[in-house]
């Protein structure tokens, strides 16, 4: 009750947001005399007064009245379109980083360029997004003379897209295209070797047409980049038979490689690298005089050390066992199998070459986003949609943006029926068909929106059978499809479409004469006058059988999906009229119209073919769809929880990878990475609080020797100075990885090293986030059976995953160490070969590279099996640039507390 008085009084939040809005439209209307009297260049010149104007401190909100003056009249010349004041309104929203909720008909490709232009003033460029590659060139084509008047470069992108020409729409002030290929091109960069051969700037200010499609429908659908894993089952089948030529050291034999039980490592002794090398150049597999550990043969490496470890440390019936063909991983604590799980590191793979089964090509997951989280990277993200009002407060929850529901133009004229419900399908089916056969003679056109194809098929056959003529629209056809719509608004026109959203197109009543007359096969000024004077006698037939006609042949889940398909119906103040055929057999009623319902349905005396129509039967639906429409904002709010624990991980690496693509010299990263290393192997063998007869100093040298070539004296040291603790013995190793580290660098010169360090650094890194993400993938598949031991599967989730890339980063450093110390450079050509290498590994990721959108099940809330629900993003927070800098001494965003530097950030010098 007192809502309702605060509302009529003071109106809602939406009327004073217009009300705000209005006094900002007033000031560009204040404007646009003065503007109107400008020639061609002096409304040409303003874009550079306003560019320098910017440049000098002025804030855009400062310049909107006088930039959306000049983009008007600019507009006016050149389109001969002018921007209504609903328009300039829908703009402002834009601008402001909102979503502008605009009917059917009303402009929003000419409402987006009013910020688009204001926007691209900063030179920061500005992304218009659509949902199809045809959309984007239409709608760039469309809205280019504009633009390049104003002295804006327009591009447009989209897949298959030489990398050239792609880079090229990026530098544009003004870049058109998909969602798919935004975010694809998001992650291909994150991939990258070079900053060169990346191609989107930093991400500014994005309008996203259709957002509610985009951010909510198809939140269940992450971007992922795939490719088969590099097959090496030759190499693996090669070092199968090398290795067995090695001896383990014993205590009479210094042997080739020696094993740490203990922390389950095994490493080449001096003899074993000799012997290795020339095994390897036997076999062709190492050339002539070369080194293992030359910076380019580091994958060679990588198989010695995976073949190793599969012969001395990985036993037949202890750590795994041979089931039909397959290695299958023995629990080392339950002694159970684990059936679908796999060893990392290539050690599985060496294990089925062992054993002699097939060595299985894993489709590994290279890179993967979602919108929601790709999205969130812009600095300012708006929207526009028809509608966005029924899910205004999930866009306000998660992604902090406000929906404001702009007027029409024209007062709307539609009329809204309520809903026929019938008893079964086949009686409401041959209800429609009889309510298309009356608009058809009544010379009204009609669209008829179903929710599957197998409905749309059905009714085709039915109006066939009646010999009535009729169109299908194919999705997968956009170019041919704009053509249908384009003409659906003709006399009698009957229309049969899945989906409305994202058409891009209206429906003209009396059709689309103009579009009519592009088509030509032999253009004409006769031929053409004749095509509009027809379309006059249509437009007029048409407004009098009542404009055109919606019917709906079944209720969607969402309230949303229906408004786009009454959308369409009453643009710009036509006549139009809507109505939903419903049967106690559809989905939605069956699930959540009880029987009681029915009964009462047949106690009215219902006879075959009649139907109920009443307002407390269409309210009782829609609160149906409200129930399920919350049941789905709950499980998309519980999978951003799930996502943005992989997201804050991605964000890490990828601004670690961007650090070491951008940096000059790598050595303080190098001496940073050093000094966590290297406690970490002293305290493995000496460990922190234990005395002098417990240490291993034996085991150290050799360690330290065998992973990074480094000769270290600990045994005399301890001799020489019997106070020497175990910080003490860091120090001096860290001192003496220090010397022969300075030593590489004065011996192959510090830009050959800086170049090979940032190859190792990014190729390490790759491949280990390649790891984590196939690990991340089990985790999540099986985290929701955690319900069943009374565990919160979330919590055990995050906790794991925060746990599986605290591993990864150390593994990276370590990896790191011990290549960084250990490689050789014996041949000058050493960084060309790199980049050659480089370059055919690019090359091939490119071609078995598969950018695809892939449906995931997630775990449910409370544990239970997983489901076929909605991919989420990140949590509820306002709509800020996330891809900003971490501060050193900042909390950690992955939530451990701990601050950014000992945690996430080890990796940054």
């Amino acid at each position: 009750m007192l809502a309702t008085i605060v509302k009529t009084v003071f109106g809602t939040k939406n009327d004073r947001e217009l009300k705000r809005i209005r006094r900002v439209v007033s000031a560009v209307n204040a404007r646009a005399d003065e503007i109107a009297q400008l020639d061609d260049a002096a409304l040409r010149a303003k874009t550079a007064e306003l560019k320098a104007a910017h440049a000098e401190g002025k804030t855009l909100d400062e310049l909107l009245p006088e930039a959306f003056a000049v983009c008007r009249e600019a507009a006016t010349r050149v389109m001969g379109m002018r921007h209504f004041d609903v328009q300039l309104m829908g703009g402002i929203a834009l601008h402001e980083g909102r979503i502008a909720e605009m009917r059917t008909g009303e402009g929003k490709t000419l409402t987006a360029t009013l910020p688009t232009y204001l926007n691209a003033l900063t030179g920061s460029g500005v992304h218009v997004v659509t949902v199809n590659d045809y959309l984007a060139e239409r709608d760039a084509n469309w809205m280019r003379p504009l633009y390049e008047f104003l002295g804006l470069s327009v591009g447009v992108i989209f897949s298959q897209q030489p990398q050239e020409q792609k880079r090229e729409a990026y530098a544009c002030d003004v870049t058109y295209g998909t969602n798919n290929e935004f975010g694809f091109d998001y992650l291909r960069d994150n991939m990258a070797f070079r900053l060169e051969d990346r191609v989107q700037r930093p991400l500014y200010y994005a309008i996203v047409d259709e957002v509610d499609s985009i951010l909510i429908d198809e939140a269940r659908t992450p971007l992922i980049i795939s490719g088969p894993a590099a097959d090496s089952s030759e190499l693996y089948k090669q070092m199968n038979v090398l290795i067995p030529r090695l001896k383990a050291q014993t205590e009479k034999d210094e042997g080739h490689y020696f094993i740490d039980e203990k922390q389950r490592q095994v490493e080449l002794t001096e003899e074993g690298h000799q012997l290795i090398e020339s095994l390897l150049v036997e076999n062709k597999l190492l050339e002539e005089g070369e080194s293992l550990y030359a910076a380019h043969n580091l994958t060679l490496l990588h198989h010695v050390h995976a073949a190793l470890k599969a012969h001395a440390l990985f036993h037949k019936d202890r750590e795994y066992v041979v089931q039909n063909g397959q290695i299958v991983i023995v629990d080392e604590h339950t002694g159970r199998t684990m059936p679908g799980r796999r060893w990392s590191e290539g050690i599985h793979q060496a294990v089925e070459a062992k054993e002699g089964v097939r060595i299985q090509q894993e489709n590994q997951t290279l890179a993967s986003t979602t919108f929601q989280n790709y999205f969130r990277l812009y600095e300012k993200l708006a929207g526009m949609t028809g509608t966005a009002d029924t899910e205004a407060v999930e866009f306000r929850q998660i992604y902090g943006m406000d929906v404001v529901v702009i007027p029409t133009n024209r007062p709307m004229v539609r009329k809204d029926a309520n809903d026929l419900v019938y008893l079964t399908l086949q009686e409401k089916f041959d209800a429609i068909v009889e309510a298309v056969r009356d608009c058809v003679e009544r010379g009204a056109p009609v669209l008829v929106g179903t929710a599957t194809i197998e409905a749309s098929e059905y009714l085709a056959q039915r109006l066939t059978q009646e010999k009535i003529k009729h169109q299908v629209l194919n999705a997968k056809q956009h170019q041919r499809e704009a053509q249908i719509i384009a003409q659906a608004g003709r006399p009698g026109t009957v229309t049969i479409a899945t989906n409305m959203a994202g058409r891009g197109t209206d429906i003209m009543l009396g059709g689309n004469a103009e579009e009519e007359i592009k088509h030509m096969d032999e253009p004409s000024e006769e031929l053409a006058e004749k095509i509009r004077s027809e379309w006059e006698e249509n437009h007029k037939k048409v407004l009098e059988a009542g404009g055109l006609h919606i019917i709906g042949t079944e209720r969607h889940e969402s309230r949303r999906i229906d408004n786009q398909l009454r959308g369409r119906a009453g643009r710009q103040g036509d006549p139009g009229y809507t109505r939903f055929f419903l049967s106690m057999e559809d989905d939605l009623m069956r699930i959540f119209a009880s029987d009681r319902v029915r009964n009462m349905m047949r106690s009215l005396g219902l006879k075959d073919g009649e139907a109920i129509e009443h307002r407390w039967v269409t309210r009782a639906i829609e609160n149906a769809q409200r129930k399920v429409e919350a049941r789905n904002f709950d499980i998309r709010k519980n999978l951003l929880e799930y996502d943005n624990v992989a997201n804050d991980q991605r964000k890490v690496v990828y601004s670690q990878r961007e650090q070491i693509l951008e940096s000059e010299d790598l050595a303080s990263s190098v001496e940073s990475i050093r000094r966590d290393v290297v406690p970490e192997v002293v305290h493995s063998h000496m460990p922190p609080g234990s005395v002098e007869d417990q240490w291993d100093a034996e085991g150290l040298e050799k360690t330290l020797y065998a992973e990074y070539g480094c000769d270290v004296p600990i045994q005399r040291w301890l001799e020489e100075d019997k106070g020497l603790h175990i910080d003490g013995i860091t120090e001096r190793v860290i001192e003496q990885l220090e010397a022969q580290y300075e030593r590489k660098r004065a011996e192959i010169g510090p830009d050959t090293l800086r170049q090979i360090e940032k190859h190792l650094m990014l190729q390490i890194l790759d491949r280990h986030w390649k790891e984590h993400l196939a690990s991340m993938d089990h985790l999540r598949q099986g985290i929701h059976l955690r319900g069943y031991a009374q565990k919160n599967p979330k919590q055990e989730y995050k906790k794991e995953a925060f746990e599986l890339f605290q591993t990864m980063l150390n593994q990276i450093q370590h990896e790191l160490i011990r290549v960084v110390h250990s490689f050789e450079v014996r041949r000058d050509d050493e960084v060309e070969r790199l980049e050659a290498q480089r370059r055919e590994e690019a090359r091939e990721q490119a071609e078995k590279m598969n950018a695809r959108q892939e449906q995931l099940a997630a775990p449910s809330a409370d544990g239970a099996a997983p489901a076929a629900a909605p991919e989420g993003g990140e949590a509820p927070r306002t709509v800020v640039r996330e891809g900003r800098k971490i501060g050193r001494n900042e909390p950690c965003p992955c939530g451990s507390g701990k601050k950014y530097k000992h945690c996430h950030g080890k990796l940054e010098s």
